[in-house]
């Protein structure tokens, strides 16, 4: 909490408590079983958690960005996986609240910043990943409705929320032939792949989303037409600080867990926390920990008063920080030995909740 107004600590001490709380209890619960905690979320969602960057006028929080990372980064010490989700819904919310109209504001943000509503995003294809540009789900227009066809890859949340913000394409080839609109479940022709089974990231369901002459209706674009994909990248500056602060809560854990460890681990006939070499290896997790933190901190900062590196420092920051935090907890299951690699030991969780932060978000 160093350098944080005591706003700021309060925020932190909320998120933090909750986290140990409501989280950590049923955090391999959660993985084991494949649990989506809706009614966690909600309660989560009570504290202001459901739209913290959300203007307050339809129900968020409208707190800055470094707020925002502080609680994400809190609250992922309590399960990273539903945290990430969490992260992703508000980047939903945010996106709407932010290029919507007055009627898109009210009619969709006030249910889910209360999480009474869940919330997807809709940018990854099959053959579209990084290069997100090259999208091909289309949106015809016909009068005043789109027809959508095409599908989406890993959605988090698919098939359980309730609304996808989609990005779709309206015009020709590039970035600038996409537009951004919002699908509610039920709409005819939208459709769910299989669950998928993965590594990590268990306590949130990943899906296909598939579109098959979705007929939406024009009043849910957001924006002009053609300016999705500029809505898509500027959600993802956010979405990769809130990944990256996912990341730092699960090393800040692991750094815990792993000293816990040595402290009352013995061999050779002593504590594993006497020996230098894992004090040294201790210091330096936590010396990258605390590096990560500023950076992540930096570009919250810099996104928050729109200055013209913040894109730039983002994807940095999301960068560094994704990459050190999955070394930190990698290093503390070693520290366990051939406990951490048991699941009774939360610290295996960590490991293969965060491996993914490096690959998805941007």
């Amino acid at each position: 909490s160093a350098g944080l107004t005591e706003e700021q600590k309060e925020f932190q001490k909320v998120a933090l408590d909750f986290a140990a709380k409501e989280m950590a209890p049923y955090m391999a619960e959660w993985d084991e079983k494949e649990i989506f905690p809706v009614e966690t979320m909600r309660k989560a969602a009570q504290l202001g958690f459901g739209g913290i960057y959300v203007k307050p006028d339809v129900g968020g929080s409208g707190l800055s960005r470094l707020d925002t990372s502080i609680i994400f980064e809190a609250l992922s010490t309590g399960c990273t996986s539903t945290t990430a989700y969490m992260s992703i819904h508000n980047m939903c919310v945010w996106m709407i609240d932010t290029f919507g109209n007055e009627e898109q504001r009210r009619r969709f943000c006030p249910s889910l910043c209360s999480m009474e509503r869940f919330a997807s995003y809709c940018l990854t294809e099959p053959g579209s990943g990084s290069d997100a540009a090259s999208l091909l789900t289309s949106a015809q227009r016909k009068g005043d409705t789109y027809v959508l066809n095409g599908s989406k890859a890993f959605i988090s949340g698919g098939g359980d929320t309730d609304v996808y913000v989609v990005m779709c394409r309206t015009g020709g080839p590039g970035p600038k032939g996409i537009s951004c609109l919002v699908l509610e479940k039920g709409t005819p022709g939208l459709s769910f792949g299989k669950k998928e089974k993965k590594v990590g990231w268990n306590s949130q369901p990943t899906r296909a989303v598939i579109f098959e002459d979705c007929v939406v209706p024009v009043g849910n674009r957001l924006g002009a037409e053609g300016q999705g994909f500029s809505i898509a990248m500027k959600g993802l500056n956010g979405g990769r600080i809130n990944i990256a602060s996912c990341s730092l809560g699960a090393a800040h854990a692991s750094v815990l867990l792993a000293q816990g460890h040595l402290t009352v681990r013995k061999q050779f006939g002593e504590p594993l926390a006497n020996n230098q070499y894992l004090q040294f290896r201790l210091a330096e997790m936590a010396t990258r920990l605390v590096a990560a933190r500023l950076m992540v901190r930096n570009a919250a900062r810099a996104l928050q008063e729109e200055r013209e590196d913040a894109a730039v420092l983002c994807s940095m920051a999301k960068l560094f920080a994704t990459d050190e935090c999955f070394t930190i907890c990698n290093q503390a299951l070693q520290m366990h030995g051939g406990y951490g690699y048991l699941k009774d030991y939360a610290v295996q969780q960590f490991v293969r909740d965060i491996r993914v932060h490096q690959i998805l978000e941007g």
